[in-house]
């Protein structure tokens, strides 16, 4: 079994239910059972600004599921719950990113995992911080706190009371 991290964002409909309803999906794959979940954070867009707040957090999965095996699952996961893939960076009803695949580097066609941008992005940071804040970015050889402590758009990261 393998330790993985997974980014959820919604900013579009129920944002909120968007999210816990991909972590329960998530919870039902084969051989794979969600570990933690951090808290839901309101955060700003990136990117396009000129749309609605998101809702993000972060969960762990441990799976046996290998790599793309797990794409696919996520992405069905979105395709169930109405994404339709427009503009980069436009709004979305849900958004689901491996951000970490245990400590493996995988450069393939469609994935590339540590997340090309997870140590850029203030949104995956501080939620993954509050569930693995040890974890070691395998090609920074840096923790997630440190790089949470670092990384710039931090403040516009909010812990969502409406939970």
């Amino acid at each position: 079994m393998e330790s993985v991290y997974i980014s959820i964002g919604s900013n579009r409909g129920n944002r909120v239910a968007m999210c816990k309803e991909a972590v329960r999906r998530m919870d039902e794959f084969k051989d794979t059972t969600v570990v933690s979940r951090s808290a839901l954070y309101e955060t700003e867009p990136v990117g396009l600004i000129t749309q609605g707040l998101f809702i993000n957090c972060v969960v762990e999965l441990s799976t046996s599921l290998r790599p793309l095996e797990l794409l696919g699952q996520l992405k069905e996961i979105e395709v169930d719950l109405g994404r339709v893939r427009s503009k980069r960076w436009g709004p979305r009803l849900i958004d689901l990113d491996i951000l970490f695949y245990d400590t493996e580097v995988i450069d393939e066609e469609g994935l590339s995992v540590p997340h090309r941008e997870a140590a850029n992005r203030a949104f995956v940071l501080v939620p993954m911080a509050e569930i693995a804040g040890t974890f070691i970015h395998p090609q920074l050889g840096r923790s997630i706190v440190e790089l949470a402590s670092e990384v710039e758009g931090a403040s516009g990261v909010k812990r969502y009371e409406g939970e």
